[in-house]
């Protein structure tokens, strides 16, 4: 673009004022206007680009008063390594308070419906003949993730099971232990798992892209610190959640539970699980925001595989050189080259730390259970009773109608047949969605 030349003057006399221009980021800047002082204009300055959202740079095409203006500001900042001053903006962005409202009015009743409708798909496990039949397996789990949403404890939880049987959602009011028995079993595990991602699948049409990152989830129980130091002094031990949330609604797609420290814990690692697992769900992948615990070859090579683009800072240590996929080079250099860009659209990587913040504000940040397969289990519980509560309130701000009949009728191709009181089975046990 040519300057406009006359205006040399009129915009060195715009920065001697020193009020005139306001500093919003590194690349936008506010001039007030000189004929109107209640007026501004925005004005962008890159290497390659400058915009004003005045009229003569509209028609002309050419650097206005305001363009040059914010030159000169730079360079002068640039000589005498004066620190410009940035004007703080407050983002808010606009709640549909009637709709938030009537969401969290119709919570707790609209949890049970949707939670009694998610389970109707799990298939029973056979009946062996010995003893009184068990509770069926999705009224298992609906007391266990009814239980950990209550955040009561199992026996004051036993109540909530008597209102279910009551409105038809239960077949009878079990003991109050049925979901400590059930947190307990080892297939449970991929079970509650699996339906993280239903839960999240009625929302697949409106997430496409999504922050990966992990939290931590204290247990009761404790492990030594500083022993030798301390001989006595210990510290309670805690599980890692690795998870991908959505960025728009906050939805979990897919959670991996592991120990805290150990083999095949780390944050990268979890990466290609948590791909999978968001694509089963039935999410499409365009982009992945992530901090710099992820920014390693493998991850970028993972992304690469399933078309999706990321959008993860490199370490001050990289180099962009060696072996590495297409996707890794690309990120390196958009990261090195427009780093202004990658910042404007990078911030929505907190909206992961939104999701985990609610998930413990509202079903607390500490586990109950006492062994590491209950632990990991009511972990799971949580996601899911979170997830339900994501759907109610897209229910009545986007009008989303969960619909987990897919689900189902899957499920019922595979539900096994419960046998005659008396019947004997064999030990093989189902492959409960696998």
């Amino acid at each position: 673009m040519k300057p406009w030349k006359d205006s040399k003057t009129p915009a060195l006399a715009i920065v001697a004022r020193g009020d005139q221009i306001t500093c919003q980021s590194a690349i936008r800047f506010t001039v007030r206007s000189q004929s109107a002082p209640d007026k501004t204009y925005s004005v962008v300055v890159e290497a390659e680009r400058s915009e004003c959202n005045c009229a003569f740079h509209g028609e002309h095409k050419m650097d206005c008063i305001h363009i040059l203006a914010v030159r000169y500001y730079l360079e002068i900042v640039t000589r005498t390594g004066a620190v410009p001053k940035v004007e703080r903006v407050r983002l808010t962005y606009p709640q549909a308070w009637s709709a938030y409202n009537a969401a969290q009015a119709a919570e707790v009743r609209l949890f049970d419906e949707l939670l009694s409708n998610l389970v109707q798909g799990v298939p029973d496990l056979p009946y062996n003949g010995d003893g009184r039949p068990a509770l069926p397996l999705n009224e298992q789990i609906f007391c266990s993730v009814q239980k950990v949403y209550s955040q009561l404890s199992s026996r004051r939880s036993q109540s909530l099971f008597g209102f279910a049987a009551g409105r038809g959602q239960l077949g009878r009011a079990p003991h109050f232990n049925v979901s400590s028995r059930f947190l307990n079993r080892t297939d449970a595990t991929q079970i509650l798992r699996k339906l993280v991602r239903v839960t999240a699948a009625p929302l697949a049409g409106v997430e496409s892209q999504f922050a990966i990152d992990s939290t931590g989830f204290r247990t009761r129980s404790f492990g030594a610190y500083c022993a030798e130091k301390h001989g006595t002094k210990k510290e309670h031990r805690w599980l890692k959640a690795h998870l991908s949330s959505g960025i728009k609604t906050n939805v979990v797609t897919d959670v991996v539970v592991t120990d805290s420290v150990g083999e095949g814990t780390g944050d990268s690692t979890q990466v290609p699980a948590l791909l999978e697992g968001t694509m089963e769900a039935g999410f499409r992948i365009e982009e992945i925001l992530a901090d710099k615990a992820y920014s390693t070859r493998p991850v970028h090579a993972a992304l690469e595989a399933h078309h999706a683009g990321a959008l993860i800072p490199f370490r001050s240590n990289a180099k962009g050189l060696g072996k590495g996929s297409a996707l890794w080079h690309k990120a390196f250099y958009f990261f090195q080259l427009h780093r202004d860009a990658f910042e404007a659209r990078y911030h929505k990587r907190s909206n992961v730390e939104s999701t985990i913040g609610a998930i413990k504000k509202k079903l607390g940040e500490s586990l109950k259970s006492k062994n590491r397969v209950a632990q990991e289990n009511e972990l799971l519980c949580k996601i899911v009773a979170y997830n339900i509560t994501v759907l109610i309130h897209e229910m009545f701000e986007n009008g989303v109608a969960p619909d987990f009949g897919a689900f189902l009728m899957e499920a019922e191709r595979r539900t096994p047949a419960r046998p005659p009181a008396g019947a004997k089975v064999g030990e093989i046990q189902p492959q409960v969605l696998k």
